[in-house]
């Protein structure tokens, strides 16, 4: 894998850990159910530099801005899949998550496989 596109899946994978902290920590923890201007103040601008970091750095590799949305994409869905088992014990075993997961896969393989 090229040096661009595994910087950029590391920022996406940071982003999209902050932002699921920042959308769902008002379900995991009571204090967060009423600060929604707080959460956006604290998580918003760190969020915002890896997602921004994440695609300069994956079409900068590639050239194309497509493959950074769909990587995006496909980290997004196993970030939000992991990060809501563990705080919040929904389960990603069952058959319609899998199936979507599987897909984020084979999207993320195609994009960085298929040239």
């Amino acid at each position: 894998m090229k040096p661009g596109v595994c910087a950029g899946l590391l920022y996406f994978l940071a982003g999209n850990i902050i932002a699921w902290f920042q959308f769902n920590a008002q379900f995991v923890w009571e204090w967060w159910e009423d600060k929604p201007v707080l959460s956006n103040i604290l998580f918003a601008i760190p969020m915002g530099f890896c997602f921004w970091h994440a695609i300069k750095s994956i079409v900068a590799e590639t050239g194309e801005v497509w493959t950074s949305k769909l990587l995006g994409f496909g980290v997004s869905n196993f970030v939000f899949a992991i990060m809501t088992y563990i705080f919040l014990k929904e389960s990603m075993l069952t058959p319609k998550t899998l199936t979507c997961l599987s897909l984020a896969s084979v999207i993320i393989a195609i994009q960085i496989f298929w040239r």
